[in-house]
């Protein structure tokens, strides 16, 4: 006689309770996250690398920002089946979480000097809207983040299962177009909830945007929760409520709840959906563990009515979808503001900066009459605030910097996560690659008419990221053999993604195309060669990602 066999469980705290399923559960059920700021400052510093267990090592210094680097002297054939004692190295990667991207000079000088003070003069531009230091040693961290909070920054949770950082619109509350300021919002969360033990144990990452501005300049559709400024007919500027975004292996995008937040309700809806998450997310299978998944199987009209009932405690109002956008996100290039100054939007090489760099910019902003700067989800920066009798001086002083608000269609468009340089999960490298081939297309296609960038997205390994799979071009880092034999860094090839913006009405995934790999040596004929191929078979208006989508699998070779 047969029995049904019990459901297994999936970890979920609000069905199944807290037992730990999995190492990392048990781990953050152990000690809480947040708790390892004290033992860096107490012991770790003091008595060194060698004094820090496994478990803060390799996890809850992650709640703080801090994530070892890669040896330099492992290859990439070694990533996949080496542990991460043998990866790493005795130095860090250090994360800065800029909530909406939103810094003072004075405070960019602050990142500066701890760039070259700490870092080796790296400092680079994330598309999470975070400044990323390398080569940061265990006894300099308490000094780093005494000039940070003192400057009114942090590392709080800008790593590990917690919420990460906010991105939010870079010309928030400056933009002449925009529907409604998210400052108050994102400032609100940070302050109530950034470092709440209750919130810094979640199944894994929690991710967030909100904006205001028509461009849709957060990549709203590939994060946990994002908050969309619409104008409802009835109750004015609010916000579009979208949930369950994320690339990674298992690609998905958000979904619409047809919910209309107000201002007022923003934080606390915010708080509702990480809540949900940390009490129904998926915990057994860190794989399935984020957000998209509950999603996928509650689906859209569940989740609004949990967040409602159980969370909020009231029903929100149904509400309109974004206007599809008639401008650029990236907001590079010089634009007014409701004031009549200028902000000037300026795109440095895939991220790629320095405190060196950063300490010249901000000498040339207050030159020019600013004393704010922001970076964007798109490893750019922007200078806000500009007095537009010194645009030319200013436009004339980060040039040299490697800044330039009139990039190539190829360095607008082009991201690169941070690779095998110092990345213990990647199989390739991409910062160089991806700026030799700017210069190569730079070079080849000059001349060549594209009525918008193709957008090139160049990722170390599958996690995507640099958000390969919503590219026109996204390629994701492996290893193949050359002709004698040996690994070579080469590409998987992703044509045809993207988001919703000026030059598309609908967000959707990149195609692969079967067989097809591109070594990093190639990477620029490849290029080159699939541009050349649309710009002769393109029909009038058609975008690139069209034209890929459509087009037979031997013109994408």
């Amino acid at each position: 006689m047969s029995s049904a066999r019990e459901p297994r469980s999936s970890g979920q705290w609000a069905v199944d309770g807290q037992t730990p399923l999995n190492a990392n559960e048990e781990f953050k059920a152990a000690d809480n996250g947040l708790n390892v700021r004290q033992r860096v400052l107490d012991t770790y510093s003091r008595e060194g690398f060698d004094s820090i267990p496994a478990e803060d090592l390799h996890g809850r210094l992650r709640w703080w920002g801090l994530y070892t680097q890669r040896r330099q002297d492992i290859d990439g054939s070694r990533t996949a089946s080496l542990g991460p004692d043998e990866l790493s190295d005795r130095y860090f990667m250090m994360r800065v979480r800029l909530d909406g991207g939103a810094v003072t000079t004075d405070q960019l000088r602050t990142l500066a000097a701890i760039s070259t003070d700490f870092a080796r003069d790296t400092a680079d531009i994330s598309d999470r809207q975070n400044i990323q230091y390398h080569w940061i040693r265990i006894e300099d961290v308490p000094e780093i983040w005494a000039r940070l909070e003192a400057a009114g920054m942090q590392t709080t949770e800008a790593c590990g299962d917690t919420p990460r950082v906010i991105l939010g619109s870079p010309v928030a509350g400056i933009a002449a177009d925009e529907i409604i300021d998210p400052t108050p919002v994102i400032n609100e969360i940070v302050e109530k909830f950034i470092g709440d033990p209750e919130l810094s144990n979640l199944p894994r990452k929690f991710k967030s945007a909100i904006t205001g501005h028509p461009s849709l300049d957060v990549v709203h559709e590939i994060n946990d929760i994002s908050l969309v400024g619409v104008v409802h007919p009835e109750l004015g500027p609010g916000y579009d409520l979208w949930v369950g975004g994320g690339l990674s292996v298992a690609p998905r995008l958000a979904e619409r709840l047809g919910a209309f937040v107000t201002a007022e309700q923003a934080p606390a809806v915010w708080h509702g959906v990480i809540s949900i998450f940390r009490d129904y997310g998926y915990r057994r299978l860190r794989n399935k563990a984020r957000l998209k998944f509950l999603l996928a199987d509650w689906g859209p009209e569940k989740f609004r009515e949990v967040l409602e009932t159980e969370y909020l405690g009231y029903r929100l109002a149904d509400g309109p979808a974004p206007v599809i956008p008639d401008a650029p996100g990236d907001h590079v290039g010089v634009h007014t503001q409701a004031d009549g100054r200028l902000y000037v939007g300026l795109a440095p090489t895939v991220g790629r900066a320095s405190g060196t760099i950063l300490a010249a910019l901000a000498d040339a902003a207050e030159a020019a009459g600013s004393h704010r700067v922001r970076f964007t989800p798109h490893q750019k920066v922007l200078v806000l605030d500009v007095d537009p009798d010194e645009l030319d001086a200013l436009l004339a002083a980060v040039e040299p910097l490697g800044l330039t608000a009139d990039p190539s269609p190829f360095r607008r468009s082009t991201m690169a996560c941070t690779g095998i340089e110092y990345c213990k999960l990647a199989f390739v490298e991409t910062k160089a690659t991806a700026a030799h081939t700017i210069a190569e297309l730079e070079r080849r296609l000059d001349g060549v008419a594209l009525e918008r960038p193709i957008s090139l997205h160049v990722n170390g390994c599958p996690n995507s990221c640099a958000r390969i799979q919503v590219a026109d071009i996204g390629l994701k880092g492996q290893l193949m053999k050359s002709a004698d034999g040996a690994d070579e860094f080469a590409y998987q090839v992703h044509l045809g993604g993207g988001l919703v913006s000026a030059d598309r009405e609908d967000a959707g995934l990149g195609r692969t195309v079967r067989g097809l790999k591109v070594a990093a040596t190639e990477l620029p004929d490849y290029v080159e060669r699939v541009t050349r191929a649309f710009v002769a078979a393109r029909e009038p208006g058609e975008t690139f990602a069209a034209w890929a989508h459509r087009a037979e699998e031997d013109a994408l070779r």
